[in-house]
């Protein structure tokens, strides 16, 4: 199950961050558009406190549409996902069933108004993800090609709704990446190049939001091995939002085939971005230090890793959580450690 995890994880890191690109196509109500737009950018800076209050303010507004409910819940996703925090289950679901349930109402009423289809199709899609990374995996596969199907119809309707792009280029490319295997059959069509082409689309038509198809191309281009491309896109990203670890991280990962030491640096940056008040959580911490660890030891820097590596071995206050998504990787610290040791 790890490939479709890996799958699921990269089809929808686009939702993660939130996938609007509302450059191409604004919301026609200029509130709307305002909230939105500040909400998105909260979140990028993982300022989940502030863009809680923004979408609950837009839920407030206008909770005959969505949107609100949607972005409440993505809220959620992304501070438990990039703090490795638990999930707050009933509340994310309680938010995108409600979001659902309005958007197919919104259908009924008006079924060419292409923002009421949009509206499912990005509510669909974070449902498949959250589905996803909760081992739900049939129901995820089939909500996942639920709101891929709907931002094909958006696309043949409007080909200027370039959030569309994001999605189906973020499926094509993975769904083919991790299926290369069967690629010999008659009727199985790689689209890998297809999928990056309609993500440059987004890229360069998605002014104001580009970035948020730029996260996708940075770990396609890691895949390809195009690590200059990636590291490149990353940048551009940092520089407008400077404090961003999905685009740290994205670097980071990127620079480790190209600059081991900037890597190293970069994941240093990471791991010290985070609040202090999450100093008492353990799983990022010691994710990190491994993987910093690991570059250490591949440029001949032992002493560091060691050092790395033992610091995370003297960690003991784990909760049942923190133990339960370290177990795998405390065992190959240890690995690595008794590997140091033995020089």
């Amino acid at each position: 199950m790890t490939g479709l995890l890996a799958l699921f994880r990269n089809i929808f890191s686009t939702f993660l961050i939130l996938t609007v690109s509302l450059s191409a196509q604004s919301y026609p109500d200029s509130k709307v558009d305002e909230l939105l737009r500040k909400g998105i950018d909260k979140i990028i800076n993982q300022n989940y406190d502030d863009a809680k209050k923004i979408f609950s303010e837009l839920d407030k507004v206008r909770n005959d549409i969505p949107l609100g409910k949607i972005y409440l819940a993505a809220t959620e996703i992304a501070k438990s996902y990039d703090y490795e925090l638990p999930y707050n289950h009933n509340l994310i679901t309680d938010y995108l069933e409600l979001a659902k349930s309005i958007s197919k109402k919104l259908i009924e009423k008006d079924k060419k108004n292409i923002w009421n289809k949009y509206f499912l199709a990005l509510t669909e899609g974070y449902i498949a993800y959250y589905d996803a990374i909760r081992g739900s995996w049939l129901q995820a596969i089939s909500t996942g090609l639920n709101s891929i199907s709907l931002f094909e119809d958006i696309l043949e309707t409007d080909s200027s709704f370039h959030d569309a792009y994001i999605a189906i280029g973020t499926f094509k490319y993975w769904k083919s990446a991790k299926t290369e295997f069967l690629n010999w059959l008659p009727f199985v069509d790689d689209e890998k190049d297809l999928g990056i082409k309609f993500l440059t689309i987004a890229v360069k038509n998605s002014s104001y939001n580009y970035h948020l198809a730029v996260n996708s191309l940075i770990w396609i281009y890691i895949d390809r091995e195009r690590f200059g491309d990636a590291i490149e896109l990353a940048e551009k990203a940092l520089i407008k939002y400077p404090e961003s670890r999905i685009f740290r991280w994205g670097l980071a990962r990127a620079y480790e085939d190209i600059d081991t030491q900037k890597a190293i640096n970069e994941y240093f940056k990471v791991l010290n971005s985070f609040p202090d008040t999450l100093k008492s959580n353990n799983i990022n911490e010691v994710t990190l230090k491994h993987i910093i660890a690991q570059q250490y030891y591949k440029i001949g820097k032992k002493s560091e890793a060691k050092k790395l590596c033992e610091e995370i071995l003297k960690i003991r206050n784990y909760s049942d959580y923190e133990k339960d998504k370290l177990e795998k990787r405390l065992k190959r610290v240890q690995t690595l450690y008794k590997e140091l040791n033995s020089y």
